[in-house]
């Protein structure tokens, strides 16, 4: 199996890093596919810079999923899938956060297909995004309890 490299020197990283040094947290490649993890408090201007720069051009979330690393904190990884059509690339962008209070500000307003995205992580694993314009269960009834996607829920539920 191959190993995630880190690849502070590639071309898409290296541009947010000159557009801003503090927002790449961290930077690797995975079977040639970029994955960049930025801090929380950065992912809307992240997502603005990447969706409107010119020279990036990703302006399609072709996918928003999450990922449940507990009992490790920050316990979520919130990964969203871009392409960039203009320059015919791909790229991960990733943020972390807790598990007590799972949030992540929402990229409705770069990407207007994250509001179905976002609605689904948070019916499958609990996560919010602040400042999503319809923030409610989206797959599961809303009588149903907890968040099965989530690695500590039972696998029988809870009913």
């Amino acid at each position: 199996m191959a190993e995630a490299v880190e690849t502070p020197e590639h071309p898409i990283a290296a541009s947010l890093s000159a557009w801003d040094a503090g927002v790449v947290a961290g930077a690797e490649t995975f079977r040639e596919e970029l994955t960049v993890t930025v801090p929380r408090s950065e992912l809307l201007r992240v997502a603005g810079f990447l969706c409107h720069e010119p020279e990036l051009q990703f302006t399609f979330l072709s996918d928003l999923t999450a990922t449940d690393h507990t009992p490790i904190e920050p316990r979520f990884a919130v990964v969203y899938h871009l392409l960039s059509i203009p320059h015919r690339r791909t790229m991960r962008l990733r943020t972390w956060t807790e598990g007590a209070n799972p949030l992540v500000p929402s990229v409705t307003s770069v990407w207007p297909t994250a509001n179905w995205h976002e609605r689904e992580v948070f019916d499958l694993f609990g996560i919010r995004f602040e400042g999503h314009p319809d923030l409610r269960r989206l797959l599961l009834p809303l009588d149903w309890e907890g968040h099965p996607l989530r690695r500590d829920y039972p696998t029988g539920g809870y009913r």
